[in-house]
């Protein structure tokens, strides 16, 4: 059985996803793309899954994101997320097979225009990647790559 196998259900695209992860690569044109980050994927109740990303921005200094995925109100999967900065975001699942045939990717409307984040199965875990939608298509700006975080 594969590592990026999905589970069945409404959460089941995630279940490649839960656990404990680190960078280890990452490019782009963001000053996101030089920090060390840590992503836990974690049930939330039984009908929730929990994000924790934290960037480490300096000494005992960190930029962080809580999302939670779930039901939205159309019945499709949904991601609510929270920054430390006060933004926040609504985002639902969407297709990102242009990535990989295995992609998980959530669409959101954000300040800027539509964003799109991308999970996609790599050698020894996954890759993750924030593009903006432009009139010729999607620009990446910043991708990572993220290995199991040792317990």
């Amino acid at each position: 059985m594969s590592a990026w196998a999905r589970g069945r259900g409404l959460l089941g695209p995630l279940k490649p996803l839960l656990g404990q992860w680190e960078t280890v690569r990452a490019e782009g044109s963001t000053g996101a793309a030089a920090m060390r980050c840590t992503r836990t994927f974690r049930p939330f109740g039984k009908d929730w899954i929990e994000l924790d990303a934290r960037w480490e921005t300096g000494p005992d200094r960190s930029y962080r994101e809580i999302a939670l995925f779930g039901r939205g109100e159309d019945g499709q999967l949904a991601v609510f997320s929270f920054t430390s900065d006060g933004k926040r975001s609504r985002g639902r699942l969407a297709e990102a097979t242009d990535v990989h045939s295995e992609a998980v990717a959530f669409e959101a409307e954000m300040p800027a225009g539509l964003a799109r984040f991308v999970y996609w199965p790599a050698e020894g875990g996954f890759d993750f990647a924030v593009e903006s939608r432009t009139r010729k298509g999607w620009n990446r700006f910043l991708e990572q790559r993220f290995q199991r975080l040792a317990a």
